[in-house]
């Protein structure tokens, strides 16, 4: 009788032997993340009174799906990060009905106001999204623009009473660059506060357009890219706040006649 067992308990993992087999030679499960088609949804500073210019009264919005499910809507262009991650900011419907509204006011579609949000980490091999936290980053203010994984713009402190000149890097937690361009006032101030900054790559050097001011430019002591991407089986998520690498900047002194 013990005889019989073993042969019937060997015959029972020579059946499973190829099951076994496959899954563990089995490929990771590959992700597909596409960004869908452009639409229109109401918009104006009555919604989002930070985010939207004047006279503004639409925005052109974009799904961001990820094996065919919505994960969040975006808007504006991605920009490619590495030929494997990209990012773009994220847009947020949001509930903006009072507890004394009326049923027919807190009805569906009735209430609800989109605004421009933060930006977010894509990776097209795992799937991932996650909310990339600029220092200083405020979504009224900073008009961001990329370059490798770097993100230039304007930022106002904690205390909104100060406008710097920001370089952040994906995946770092301290700016590269944080150099203070003026005062700032909340309830006076230009609209837009700041134009778009310009990079130049030879030696890299970024301008900052301070609306009513001469630019000013600072040269950065380039580093390496610090995202790690997981591999497609990895669980963990990019974390955008890792700890600083030994990138540093030095920042030169500001060139008011730099190129705009």
């Amino acid at each position: 009788m013990h005889a019989r067992r073993k042969l019937v308990f060997i015959a029972f993992l020579f059946a499973i032997l190829p099951a076994v087999t496959s899954i563990a030679s089995a490929e990771p499960r590959k992700h597909t993340v596409v960004l869908g088609a452009v639409r229109k949804v109401p918009y104006s500073r009555a919604g989002d009174p930070a985010g939207a210019a004047a006279g503004e009264d639409s925005l052109k919005i974009r799904a961001l799906l990820v094996d065919g499910s919505l994960k969040e809507w975006t808007t504006g262009d991605p920009h490619d990060v590495t030929d494997r991650s990209f990012v773009v900011r994220r847009v947020i419907r949001l509930n903006d009905a009072l507890p004394t509204d009326t049923p027919d006011q807190k009805s569906p579609g009735s209430r609800w106001v989109w605004q421009r949000g933060p930006w977010l980490l894509v990776d097209r091999v795992t799937g991932h999204v996650t909310a990339l936290h600029l220092p200083d980053y405020d979504p009224g203010v900073s008009q961001v623009s990329w370059f490798r994984d770097y993100a230039a713009y304007c930022g106002l402190t904690p205390s909104g009473k100060s406008l710097y000149a920001v370089v952040a890097q994906v995946a770092v937690r301290k700016p590269l660059l944080a150099k203070k361009i003026s005062a700032f006032d909340a309830e006076n101030h230009p609209d837009p506060a700041c134009a778009s900054p310009d990079w130049q790559r030879q030696p890299l050097r970024i301008a900052f357009h301070p609306a009513g001011m001469d630019a000013v430019s600072y040269d950065l002591a380039p580093g390496s890219a610090a995202l790690v991407e997981a591999g497609a089986d990895d669980d963990e998520t990019p974390d955008a706040a890792a700890p600083k690498t030994p990138s540093t900047a030095v920042p030169k002194t500001p060139d008011a006649t730099a190129p705009k």
